[in-house]
């Protein structure tokens, strides 16, 4: 029997189909976006105002001579950003994990965090801010800081931690029971179950939205400007005050966008990658 010449593997039909399938698509997508972007630039251009809006808000000369104030500024953002961040990793698991147990000897502490979670979500970050940062000094506590950044970075570590502990719990509910009564028939405690096997899993698939929280983080330590600390917006505020031009704002919202969207581009690739586990049945 003559052995038949083996042909090299090519794409098959179907991958040949999907693939012109995918370039029609971007095809399409490009040029929709194309007369959409185009038809709202045509529209805002054509406007009355624009010339006014144009002079005011997109001027290049105060656009360059702002960025030498607001980005230095920035710094201080990135500080309290870190110093938050930090926090908040640390309380918002306790609470969840305090909001999770099941022991009747920890009721009064179940109790504690959902008091805790339900007051400081329930209150606006600005608000809570107000009362903090202006607040606590009115009190003159020997040994207690005024200083507002202290205070603004506190009102958004307690209420971040609210928000954030609800997606660590979530996380640990959606960790199913077979895996805790699994860990028990090894002989592992309560406390080593949540431990060793249902926080890992839990962390693992928050990190999504966690992310998504922590973009949010970003964006307002702004409000922290409302104390009067001199970050980045206060920075912006200030131009504006002296030259009566709008554009140092605009400064601000580009170094923020030039922050915030590489991490919004990273955590759409991370819940992209987890819904490809999934769909693979591999361990999300």
């Amino acid at each position: 029997m003559t052995d038949r010449p083996v042909r090299p593997a090519g794409p098959s039909r179907r991958a040949l189909a999907e693939r012109a399938q995918r370039r029609r698509s971007a095809l399409i997508a490009g040029v929709s976006s194309l007369v959409v972007f185009s038809a709202v630039a045509a529209l805002v251009v054509q406007a009355p105002g624009w010339d006014e809006v144009r002079a005011a808000f997109f001027s290049g000369p105060d656009l360059r001579a702002s960025m030498r104030d607001v980005l230095p500024a920035f710094t201080t953002n990135i500080k309290i950003f870190v110093i938050a961040e930090v926090l908040i990793l640390l309380l918002a698991p306790a609470l969840a994990v305090a909001r999770s147990s099941r022991s009747p000897l920890l009721f009064p502490v179940r109790v504690l965090a959902a008091v805790y979670v339900d007051v400081l979500r329930g209150i606006p970050i600005i608000l809570l801010i107000f009362l903090l940062g202006f607040g606590v000094p009115a009190l003159r506590l020997q040994g207690v800081t005024n200083d507002p950044l202290v205070w603004g970075t506190v009102a958004l570590v307690l209420s971040y931690s609210a928000y954030v502990s609800e997606v660590f719990r979530a996380g640990i509910d959606s960790v199913h029971e077979s895996q805790r009564a699994a860990a028990r028939s090894l002989g592992l405690s309560s406390a080593q179950t949540m431990r060793f096997v249902v926080l890992p899993q839990a962390v693992r698939r928050v990190l999504p939205p966690l992310l998504n929280d922590f973009i949010a983080l970003q964006k307002e330590s702004a409000l922290v400007s409302i104390l009067g600390v001199r970050e980045i917006a206060r920075e912006a505020q200030i131009y504006t005050s002296r030259t009566f031009n709008f554009t140092s704002y605009v400064a601000a919202a580009l170094i923020f966008l030039a922050m915030t969207i590489p991490m919004t581009r990273f955590t759409d690739w991370l819940i992209a990658r987890q819904r490809s586990r999934v769909s693979t049945g591999r361990l999300a």
